[in-house]
Order: structure tokens, then sequence, then C-alpha cells
């Protein structure tokens, strides 16, 4: 008798050309590649003061601070930095998207529930006093992923309009598994706007469950 033959070992999916991100109205892409940053910067600044003649100081100072945290970012992996504009009234909403790519040191993928567990380990080892991250596992349409949820303290004032005193910045990670290869993606949210923290987490999650790859 014939011994039945062993299936076929499946072909890893390709890795993806591209992924694509639905963002609202108001959000500003500064691309991070030193030969397209300073062209994004400028443009940011440019479309900031619009019909503004008499800041010039102001204007240079803020292309210099873009500048800086674009390479910072840039130098830690990123690809696209998104910078919110999105105006309530006379005041700006502070928000901001880092797009990295995260290589890991695996030679097979990391699976995300392996991820989550070692991201929640980590939160405990953190010091007493030290707000415990919320780390899950969520189905999006770009596949499995790993959210993490932190609030950070940070002394001083906060935004515009903002009491003084201690506040907390509010951030939202979301790695998700680049298929085809050992390489995560990492959308990093923040917002130094505590009080309508859970409302601009659910903006996150929106913009986070709208990537697709692309071929």
């Amino acid at each position: 008798m014939k011994p039945p033959e062993s299936p076929a070992p499946s072909t890893p999916p390709a890795p993806p050309a591209d992924y694509r991100l639905l963002l609202p109205e108001g959000w500003f892409r500064i691309l991070l590649d030193p030969d397209r940053r300073d062209k994004s910067v400028d443009a940011l600044v440019e479309r900031q003061f619009r019909g503004i003649d008499n800041a010039p100081h102001l204007k240079e100072e803020l292309r210099g601070d873009l500048r800086r945290r674009a390479a910072k970012a840039y130098r830690s992996g990123g690809i696209e930095l998104y910078l919110s504009l999105q105006a309530v009234g006379p005041f700006t909403i502070p928000a901001s998207l880092l797009v990295t790519l995260a290589p890991l040191r695996h030679a097979e993928p990391l699976p995300p529930e392996d991820l989550a567990r070692a991201l929640a380990e980590d939160a405990d080892d953190e010091e007493a006093g030290t707000p415990v991250p919320e780390v899950g596992v969520e189905e999006l349409a770009a596949g499995t992923a790993v959210r993490v949820r932190r609030l950070a303290p940070q002394p001083g004032g906060a935004a515009p309009g903002a009491p003084d005193g201690d506040h907390a910045s509010v951030s939202v990670e979301y790695h998700l598994p680049v298929p085809g290869t050992t390489a995560y993606l990492l959308l990093t949210f923040s917002t130094p706007l505590e009080p309508i923290a859970d409302a601009m987490a659910g903006l996150f999650d929106a913009i986070a469950g709208s990537l697709t790859w692309t071929e």
C-alpha cells in the first residue's frame, strides 16, 4: 500500500510593497527620509504661517523644532510622522502618529501573542507608582496586532489651556507583524491631553484599523 503523501509546505506570503492609512482631515504628513524631510517640514511651516509675515523668528523656531523632531524619529527607524492640525475653536488639538519599521532579531516571525506576553512582563517590572500599561491582542483588517496604551506622567504645564501642575500624556501603540517578514510595523499615537484621552484613543484605534497592506 502506498503511504499517503505529505502535504506540500505552504508558501509564505510575499512581503507587501507598502501600506495605506486613512487619517481624518487636518493631519499633516512629514516624510522622514533625509532626502524628503526638509521639503515636508517646509510645507508644514508655510501652511501654519500662511498670511503671517511679522513673525519670522517664530517661523524659523518652528522649522528648527520640526526638523530636529523628524531627524530624531528617523534615527529610531521612523518612516512617517503625522501631526494633528485639527482645531476646536482657537485651539489646535495636539496629537501625533509616528510610523516605525522595527526589524526583530529572530530567524522566525514572532507571534503577536508572544510579543504581548513579553510587553506585559516588562510592564510588571516597571517602578512602583508608574501607571501600568494596558496590553492586549486585537484583530485588525491588516492582521493580528498587539495594542499597548500607556499613561506617562509629565511635569509642568500641558497643552495651551490646560491647568498648571503635573499632567500625563497618553499614547497608544499598535504592533503589526509585516507579512512574509520577521519585522513589525509600529504605530505610535500620542497626545498630551489626558482629559480627552478616551476620545483620542478611539480616534487612534480607528486610524490603526484602517491600515491595509498593498502589493
